[in-house]
């Protein structure tokens, strides 16, 4: 028998799983990342790698989470990142691109808040094995965010922090066992249209991830 304290995560991981596997598009309420364990930083850097082929099978609820957190996830009570950002303006979102749906990464609340109903991985990158990761992270930057910075420090700032963002991924990937690719290449005018972004919100990358091709 569960612990009591333990129910309130095991639901939440059963809805999640559920949504992410039948094809439901709403708001998903991610299980607790995993902030422990994993592999040596070391190892993980000597696995780093980029991959353009994917399996099909899906990631779990608690990876998708985890890897999450990895990103841009908050680890501190003050809510500063796992990734650092000029001034600390914290101006990347992450947006979830999934079979069912794209949505936005709440760091905060642990959860993905549904954008729209619609597979949109065509638009998060030109090649074909685009279509083939179940999980494309899109990185967009909120130059409204950056305050009093020109133009062009405030592109300089969001793509220093991205970079910051998708190394996290890679790494977390090369420790889990996971496949994963960033680009520029990304159908920036189409996707923004789809995701209702603002003319200040610039897509910066986009990151395939999912499982090793077999």
């Amino acid at each position: 028998m569960q612990p009591l304290t333990r129910i309130p995560q095991l639901l939440c991981l059963l809805l999640a799983t559920l949504t992410l596997t039948t094809g439901c598009a709403q708001n998903i309420n991610l299980p607790t990342p995993q902030k422990t364990g994993g592999m040596p930083l070391m190892d993980a850097l000597a696995r780093r790698s980029s991959a353009r082929e994917f399996g099909p099978k899906d990631l779990s609820p608690q990876q998708l989470s985890t890897l999450l957190w990895a990103c841009f996830g908050t680890n501190r009570v003050d809510g500063k990142r796992t990734a650092p950002s000029a001034k600390n303006n914290q101006e990347t979102d992450i947006y979830v691109i999934l079979k069912q749906g794209g949505y936005v990464y709440d760091a905060i609340a642990n959860k993905l808040n549904l954008v729209v109903e619609e597979d949109l991985r065509r638009l998060a990158g030109t090649q074909d094995y685009t279509t083939n990761a179940p999980v494309t992270l899109v990185f967009v930057a909120d130059l409204a965010k950056k305050g009093k910075a020109t133009p062009e420090e405030k592109r300089n700032y969001a793509y220093v922090d991205v970079g910051y963002i998708s190394q996290n991924a890679y790494l977390y990937c090369a420790s889990g066992g996971l496949a994963t690719v960033a680009r520029a290449s990304v159908d920036r005018k189409g996707l923004a249209a789809k995701l209702r972004l603002r003319p200040d919100q610039l897509i910066v990358l986009a990151q395939s991830v999912g499982y090793p091709n077999p």
